[in-house]
This record gives structure tokens, sequence and C-alpha cells, in this order.
């Protein structure tokens, strides 16, 4: 049969999905294998090495750095108190001492003699990897992480900004190219992923977080938009680090664009289920997709939904307390994940065949859905005087257009 290799979007109803979940350094897997973790289960822990604090003992007391060592009044690898004596000079018969004391709670790492400074640590900052996908352990990689599997309901996006998110899904527009104003959100959706339609606004997206939704998804977004909600020109590296309090997701582009009525119907029949959402996007070599995924068997009991804070730095989620108040930090530091369908026979490559199911994403058909009527083998001279191999792509109302194969992208189907 005649086919050729493009790239794809996975949107299934019912699909076999891995993530794995890898700590940034060594630390404790606080889970078995065979073990049935939920989204927001702490599967992994580890301890990031606490700030350095550099004190210039020397100017502080006023002496020469070669006196700062048997000035000290506390050892190498003793934990200090904010405000505890560290060092103090001798004085003149006993008076006028000058004194330096611990800026931070810590531990004396350093003493220099030819520098005159003094090195603090703080304490150590407790990282902990969330389990992301509601599944069962399949594998155990010690001190590292886990490999989790599971079967949900999945669905690619185009674009997203923002990290991971979990809750409730929550419709919020009636129709699949419905615009999602600012008027289709209530409070009622504070933790929730807000399925919308079709173009949102900025507006919306920041009543949105004013409220403690979640996610939005939705079909499209003005770029013009998306820079006032950012505050500044988004660049083409991989996104998800965006410290927004929202996690984002475009399942069509943008542009004032409905979302797919394939896709909108697939979101809506789970309406009310526990998702997890990542708007990681990377669009260079190693595609990175933004996904929402549903996993199939849900929950008896419904957790704390929200954000993970892996969108805000070490210190910042420190000090919020992470979702939960305490100093833990939850964070995404590594995810690689799969589905078992058949395989690709590329990376980031998918078969495209006569009756695939595609997206044409150049304009002027922009954005249109159809199936491939015929993939002629020759290559072709198009209006623009561009010879190039194309496809015959028939849209639901039956009429057909000859698209360079290049303009395409496949839609995996279940």
């Amino acid at each position: 049969m005649t086919h050729a290799y493009t790239p794809g979007l996975k949107l299934a109803r019912r699909i076999r999905h891995r993530v794995c979940r890898r700590l940034p350094m060594l630390g404790d897997v606080l889970v078995q294998q065979g073990q049935q973790v939920q989204a927001q289960q702490v599967v992994a822990r580890t301890w990031l090495p606490g700030e350095v604090t550099v004190v210039n003992a020397a100017h502080r007391l006023g002496v020469d750095p070669s006196d700062v060592p048997r000035l000290m009044e506390v050892p190498v690898g003793q934990s200090v108190q904010a405000g505890q004596l560290l060092a103090q000079t001798k004085g003149l018969f006993g008076l006028f001492r000058s004194q330096l004391l611990a800026p931070i709670d810590g531990t004396v790492e350093s003493i220099s003699g030819v520098t005159g400074q003094v090195i603090l640590r703080g304490p150590p900052q407790p990282i902990e990897l969330l389990a992301y996908l509601a599944g069962r352990v399949t594998e155990v990689l010690p001190g590292e992480g886990v490999w989790i599997e599971a079967d949900v309901a999945l669905v690619q996006g185009i674009f997203g900004v923002g990290g991971e998110a979990y809750g409730p899904i929550r419709l919020a527009c009636q129709r699949p190219d419905q615009p999602l104003t600012p008027n289709c959100l209530d409070p009622s959706m504070q933790g929730a992923v807000v399925i919308g339609g079709g173009r949102v606004l900025a507006q919306t997206l920041q009543q949105a977080r004013q409220l403690g939704i979640s996610a939005i998804v939705t079909g499209g977004i003005d770029d013009e938009d998306l820079r006032q909600f950012l505050g500044y020109d988004l660049g083409v590296a991989i996104t998800g680090s965006e410290r927004l309090g929202l996690t984002l997701i475009l399942t069509e582009g943008f542009g004032d664009i409905a979302m797919q009525e394939r896709t909108w119907q697939l979101l809506a029949s789970h309406e009310g289920h526990l998702a997890a959402v990542n708007g990681a996007t990377q669009i260079r070599a190693g595609v990175i997709r933004p996904e929402v995924v549903i996993p199939l068997q849900q929950p008896e009991q419904t957790s704390a939904q929200g954000r993970c804070p892996a969108d805000r730095s070490v210190r910042e989620a420190a000090s919020a307390g992470g979702n939960s108040g305490d100093s833990s930090v939850h964070v995404n530091f590594s995810m690689e994940s799969g589905s078992s369908a058949e395989p690709v026979p590329a990376a980031g490559r998918a078969t495209l065949q006569v009756g695939s199911l595609v997206r044409i994403i150049r304009t002027p058909y922009f954005g249109l859905v159809g199936r491939v009527a015929d993939l002629p083998p020759m290559p072709q001279v198009l209006p623009s005087g561009v010879k190039a191999r194309v496809a015959e792509v028939q849209l639901p109302d039956g009429q057909r257009l000859i698209v360079p194969r290049a303009n395409l992208e496949w839609i995996e189907e279940d």
C-alpha cells in the first residue's frame, strides 16, 4: 500500500500509556513494582543541597584573613542557627570585641585563612517526585525513579505553556467552536482542568488564574493574547517551565480556531474524571507534545487536585511550602513517555496511508481535517511553481484538496 511519513498527534479513547519518572540525582524510591499509584502520590524523594552563603569574616571582624580560623567559635561541619555566634575578636582587655553572627540556619562548610571567608550551606531541600500518571508501577529504577503505565484516554495538543497540573475535567463551552470568554468560568472550577472550545482570550486566562483553575485546554489563541498573558514574547525553545500558575494547552494552534469535534467529544465524554496535563512543548529535535492524560480506571475517592509547583524555582516552591503546606518541593525533573500503539517507523514520524485522518497545518487550508484519499507516487507541480510530493485529502463535505505532504499532520486514531 502507498504510504509516507509525517509528524503525528495522538488522539485515543483507549491506549496503554507509559511514563518514566526520574529524580535529578540519586535518592529513595518510595513505591514497589506492581503497586498502584495515584497521580499526585509521591513515588521518589531526594535531597537537594542547600544554598551556599559566603560570609566575608575578615572584613566583618576587621582582621587579617589569616586570623579568621583561630577566631572561629564553631568548627567546620557544625550546624548553626541564624544569630548564633560564629567568630569574635579578643578585643582590648576583653572589651570592644567584634562579633560575627550566623546570617542563616545551616552548616559551616569551610573556613579560609587565605580569603578570610566562611562558607555556610543552608539546610538540604527535600525534592519529591509525583507519579503524574495514575496507574501501576511496572519497573523500579533503584535510587532513580519508576516506570508507570495505565490504560488512558489521551489527547496531545499542538502547543502548550506551563508545567504539570491535575484536576477533574470541567466543560466551560457547549460547542467546540464556542470562544472561551471570561463569562464561561465560575468559582466552582477551582482546581479543575477546564475544557474550552475555540479561541481563548487573555482576559479569560487571567481570570482562570485568579479563580485557581489548574489548566485550560482549548482550540486556539491569538499570539497577542498569549504575549499579553505571559508578559513577554515566547521563544522557540522548550516550554513548560513558565511561572504562570496556570497550564494552557492548545489542541489546534494559533488564531481563531475551533477545537476539532472529535477531540471535544472525547474530552466531554470524560467530564468529572480526574486528569493529568502537561503543557511542556518542544517543536525541534526530540519533539515533546503537550498532553491531557485521563486514566480509564478512576480512583474511588477524589484526592486533592491542583497544580504541581514544578514550574517554580526550588527556592520559591520551598518558601511557598508546595501544595501541601510543608517544605517539600514536588517536581517533574524528568519524564519520558510513550504509548503502546503500533510502533512508528522513525522517531517523531508516523505512517501516512490512504484513509489516514490528517490535519492541514499550512494556509490556505490551515486547520481543516480530512482523510487521505490518494498518495500519488510522483511529485507534482503546485500552483506556486514548487514541485513536491502531494496527498489528495477528502474533507467531510466531500471536497477534495491537493496538499503537499509536508503540510499535513497525521492524527492517530484508536
